[in-house]
């Protein structure tokens, strides 16, 4: 991204979270959440909606276009009203992708009507009169209309403004504030401004809402690594524990990069995925459709919110591409699911740890040559606790585990707990991917990545990964599966960093997957000198001192008895 481009939408966070924090007064986080956000959904589409009239206003007025209306066949009237007819025509929105919004939905009608409303009014609505009773009821009304009248989206929405404990004049500040979001600019589209802006947002309010935030939001720059090693090109992507929709947004990015580095057109390529995702909770699942509709990309995320463990959305599916970040060590995670459940073939998960009943789920619901990730706690790599252990051994004796990744601390803004990346995969065989990549052999290996050292300190509490750092252990992970240099980058141990070690030597270690283990201390230390020669040094030394301090203590115990004294 340009440095202009950057600066503009640096300029445009900063702004929007300024202004929209201090209209929040006393309304909690998690509510305020729903109520922005909601708002810069229908700003977009409405935004969208105008940009696309002003296309046809000038299709009906090229004589070289289909929809052109000759003005030798009108009076001038008789243009104008034809002309509005024209622009009321809902196929041609559709065709175009672009939502079909009603009158009382567009964003101008809202911004008129919001000052006139705060004490309750009768509105013209479409030449029918409506009793709306305050600004809160004018929101919910127009999402009414869009969920109407766009049935994709249907249950989408958060229509709860009337409810809010929140002013109506600030209610009505916050639509005056939102209008000043440009969704136009001279390098980027409206869909890159708006998937930003609601990206940030998201990511404010998971920091204002601390541990409840994280429920639905797990930091970008995870996201992208876990993209960038598994690499969603075409096929069916699946997140069992979806949140806002992170990881589909992260793929859509994915598919753009490819698709310029390989002169691939990629609208195209984005038809090749199908994107399917489960969330348990009502008012995330919500936000996730948003966060579809809002880069038009087609979404099944089941009938309704449901439980993973409980109500399977997908029963059917087999997906290329499983990436999730499921709740940590989720407790009662069982009740109301059968003893027997076809999924847990590796072992029984424990009541009071959810994790290996997440893994198990995606390897379910994997196809015969899919990828998947997920993020976990690092007690999941050595824990041997309520068949944790046992379960853990299974996978590894039925060589499913293709890459762990240990991350840093202070990644998230939600928990403190230490976590890690699984790869997991059913074929390990030499086969072309998905992405085009011809993958070596690979059965009874593992590769074992420690980038807990990775990353910088974005603020005094978060820690970050920068794109750089992604794409070292994106690069060297596909070294390793391919056998040839990715990005000039050929594959080897590098003790500290990484290592591919072999089932036998996982089997020494007792099936505990913790990459320190494997990878070793750093091959030279500040003062030159390899750390095996410096650890025989100092060991030595060590047993010296020891030999030194039994003969001291020995003289003295003489010295003692000597003086008459026994001891």
């Amino acid at each position: 991204m340009k440095q202009t481009e950057q600066q503009f939408l640096k300029e445009l966070e900063n702004k929007l979270w300024t202004a929209a924090d201090k209209l929040r007064s006393s309304l909690d986080a998690s509510q305020y959440k729903h109520a922005v956000l909601g708002l810069i959904f229908v700003k977009y589409v409405s935004d969208a909606f105008k940009l696309r009239q002003e296309e046809i206003k000038a299709d009906l007025a090229n004589p070289q276009h289909e929809y052109y209306l000759d003005p030798a066949d009108f009076s001038e009237e008789e243009l104008a009203a034809e002309i509005a007819i024209e622009l009321e025509q809902r196929d041609y929105y559709t065709e175009k992708n672009v939502f079909w919004l009603p009158i009382e939905s567009r964003w101008q009608f809202l911004q008129d009507n919001g000052p006139v409303v705060i004490g309750g009014a009768d509105l013209d609505i479409g030449g029918k009169t409506k009793k709306i009773t305050s600004v809160g009821h004018l929101i919910d009304n127009a999402l009414e209309a869009i969920e109407r009248d766009n049935t994709k989206i249907k249950g989408a929405l958060n229509k709860s403004y009337s409810g809010l404990q929140i002013d109506q004049a600030k209610l009505n500040e916050l639509i005056n504030l939102i209008a000043t979001i440009p969704f136009i600019h001279a390098d980027l589209n409206s869909k890159d401004i708006l998937g930003h802006v609601y990206e940030y947002m998201l990511g404010q309010f998971a920091l204002a809402e601390g541990k409840k935030g994280g429920q639905f939001y797990t930091p970008a720059s995870i996201v992208t690594l876990i993209v960038e090693m598994i690499e969603p090109f075409e096929g069916r992507v699946y997140d069992p524990a979806m949140g806002s929709g992170g990881f589909f947004v992260q793929s859509d990015k994915f598919i753009e990069r490819y698709a310029g580095k390989n002169e691939i057109d990629p609208i195209t390529q984005k038809r090749k995925i199908s994107i399917y995702g489960q969330e348990y909770n009502h008012t995330t699942w919500q936000l996730a459709a948003m966060n579809m509709a809002i880069r038009g990309l087609d979404y099944d995320f089941g009938k309704e919110p449901a439980s993973t463990y409980t109500n399977v959305q997908h029963p059917d599916l087999r997906a290329d591409f499983i990436m999730a970040n499921p709740p940590f060590n989720m407790k009662e995670w069982n009740t109301g699911v059968d003893d027997n459940d076809p999924r847990f073939k590796y072992g029984q998960p424990p009541a009071n740890n959810a994790n290996f009943a997440w893994m198990q789920h995606m390897l379910h619901h994997l196809s015969a040559d899919g990828s998947q990730a997920l993020l976990l706690a690092n007690g999941s790599m050595s824990s041997t606790t309520n068949n944790e252990g046992t379960i853990r051994q299974a996978l590894i004796e039925n060589d499913l585990i293709e890459c762990m990744v240990a991350l840093p601390g202070q990644l998230f803004t939600n928990t403190q707990i230490p976590a890690c990346i699984w790869f997991l995969t059913k074929n390990k065989t030499a086969r072309t991917d998905k992405a085009g990549r011809k993958l070596r052999a690979r059965k009874g290996e593992v590769l074992f990545i420690d980038a807990r050292n990775l990353g910088y300190m974005k603020d005094r509490v978060l820690r970050d990964f920068s794109f750089d750092d992604i794409q070292k252990v994106a690069d060297l992970y596909h070294a390793w599966k391919t056998g040839v240099e990715v990005n000039g980058i050929a594959y080897e141990d590098q003790a500290g960093f990484c290592k591919s070690a072999t089932l036998e030597e996982i089997t020494k270690h007792d099936f505990v997957l913790t990459p320190g283990r494997y990878v070793g201390a750093t091959e030279e230390l500040d003062d030159g000198i390899p750390f095996g020669d410096k650890m025989a040094t100092l060991t030595a030394k060590l047993s010296e001192q020891f030999a030194e301090s039994a003969t001291l203590e020995a003289e003295i115990k003489k010295n003692l008895v000597g003086l008459g004294y026994e001891l």
